[in-house]
């Protein structure tokens, strides 16, 4: 167990040897070629044979995201070229080598669905994580079936966010696409289709679907009948070390690529944990991007008992990742900003907020603008600002919006200490490095010391390791490590008084939403 009682003992555990920063320099050759697919934009980077990323051999292409409806749908095609434009403008920089490479690793963000007809065309638009419009189904799935014996097995509840209930929404709205769909598939396989020729997905990418049995490693037949769906209708599982190729096109386009073995892509959470070197039950990552999530991996199989909070994917098949997501973080953050009108810079904004005392705003938020996953998983859940006055300051709204987001992941790690006990948590995600306030009140809520990772992109280093460990060139993604940069102590005052808040908050929950869907 990783003891955290001091600064130095956190300083100590994760600073990284002299190998490692060796390896960090990128003076050796490139062997793997990095993508992380996300929700705000797709970044590749070149990595050395012992996961060390190579200096200036990184780009990242925005997606633009105006509204929520630009996190629930995605054009597939368009989405597709965004990542060939990605590695587009990688190769295209002076300074990158002209060696082939071996290997390519991808992660991309979890629960999208695409249909595809028999000739590989798409019949829907990708739908993500943020589509809500099958939460009547989710509620209807919830009075047909035993949902704890469902969720032990797949490791996720009946919510909008998985397949079952994006299935089962479709076939009432948009029948005739499901009619001309001969195949369901992530937003990677789809990928994988378009680069590969075959659709293939991974344990990791298949686990975040809702349909696959998490002890059995196979699609859940159970609720495949349920659906009415075959396996047929469903990506081909990959084993540990089944590779793709790229099609002639796209050797012809890449011919650094072009005999490099392609891992099947895994989920995004589970690259960054393994990138953030939070591999083990003694260190949790906690991250806050356009969404946020609280998370611990580990080798081994799924608790026998899996807290109604949480959910439980897979990183691959030794290994699992249990943990709880939110639906709002630095989305959220952006659009009170934008919306409230701040003409502060985030220097000075940055400065009134952590100037500010805990609580003292007289609000209550329920930070549900795009839905709520985890903890309560209620999928008519929508966002709510209580208290409003006509005194009541734009920087005292975003504060409360801060600190309720905080509460969401206090429930989270409380339900996550029955699991990895005493874990240290590990922070990371560009809302959080830009924002040392909302570290603190993270760190103040839960009542533990927060670390802040300096690793900016660890889902590209995650999928790197992981592949590199696959192909047989490390040993363990275990062996991993990395430094942390500031320590955010808990203020016990603070504490107490922001549990006061999120009874408050869900008590509020109750009250709006009913009771909640744990």
């Amino acid at each position: 167990m990783l003891a955290i009682s001091t600064l130095e003992d956190v300083r100590e555990a994760f600073e990284p040897s002299a190998d490692i920063l060796s390896l960090m320099t990128g003076s050796r050759p490139a062997t793997v070629l990095s993508i992380d697919i996300g929700t705000s934009g797709v970044r590749a980077a070149l990595f050395d044979e012992w996961g060390g990323e190579i200096d200036g051999a990184a780009v990242r292409v925005p997606r633009t995201v105006s509204s929520s409806s630009d996190l629930a749908e995605l054009d597939a095609d368009a989405a597709v070229q965004l990542v060939i434009q990605t590695i587009d403008l990688l190769f295209a920089q002076a300074y990158i080598s002209t060696s082939p490479l071996e290997l390519i690793s991808l992660s991309c963000f979890w629960h999208s669905m695409v249909g595809i007809d028999a000739n590989g065309a798409p019949t829907t638009p990708v739908l993500g994580w943020a589509d809500t419009r099958g939460a009547h189904f989710a509620q209807d799935l919830r009075r047909r079936f035993n949902e704890k014996e469902f969720h032990s097995r797949t490791g996720c509840r009946f919510h909008p966010s998985y397949w079952p209930a994006k299935l089962l929404w479709l076939r009432n709205a948009e029948p005739e696409a499901v009619s001309k769909t001969s195949q369901w598939l992530s937003f990677s396989d789809y990928l994988a289709f378009h680069l590969c020729g075959k659709t293939l997905t991974s344990v990791s990418m298949a686990s975040a679907t809702g349909l696959f049995d998490q002890r059995k490693g196979r699609w859940d037949a159970e609720l495949l009948q349920a659906l009415e769906i075959t396996s047929s209708c469903l990506p081909t599982l990959a084993g540990r070390d089944e590779t793709l190729k790229l099609n002639e096109e796209f050797r012809l386009r890449w011919p650094q690529l072009s005999n490099a073995r392609i891992f099947p892509a895994i989920g995004d959470g589970a690259a960054n944990n393994i990138g953030s070197s939070c591999t083990e039950r003694d260190r949790v990552a906690l991250m806050i991007g356009t969404s946020g999530a609280m998370r611990v991996l580990y080798e081994g199989e799924p608790p026998d008992e899996l807290p109604d909070q949480l959910w439980c994917y897979r990183a691959d098949d030794l290994r699992v990742v249990i943990g709880g997501a939110l639906s709002d973080g630095g989305g959220l953050h952006s659009w009170l900003r934008e919306a409230l009108h701040f003409k502060e810079d985030d220097e000075a904004l940055e400065n009134q907020l952590m100037e500010m005392e805990p609580d003292t705003h007289g609000l209550t938020i329920l930070p549900f603008w795009t839905g709520e996953r985890s903890p309560g998983w209620a999928p008519q859940a929508q966002g709510a600002i209580l208290g409003l006055t006509l005194r009541t300051r734009p920087i005292e709204i975003l504060r409360a919006a801060m600190e309720a987001v905080a509460y969401q992941f206090a429930s989270i790690a409380s339900a996550l200490e029955k699991l990895a006990p005493g874990a240290a948590i590990i922070a990371s995600g560009n809302a959080l490095r830009s924002s040392p306030a909302w570290v603190q009140i993270i760190a103040d809520v839960i009542g533990r010391p927060v670390a802040l990772s300096v690793t900016r992109e660890a889902s590209t280093r995650g999928a790197a390791l992981l592949g590199l460990e696959a192909a047989g060139k490390i040993n363990t993604i275990e062996q991993s490590s990395f430094a942390v940069g500031q320590i955010f102590e808990p203020d016990n005052s603070r504490y107490g008084r922001y549990q006061e808040a999120l009874e408050r908050q869900e008590k509020a929950h109750k009250q709006i939403f009913g009771a909640s869907a744990v």
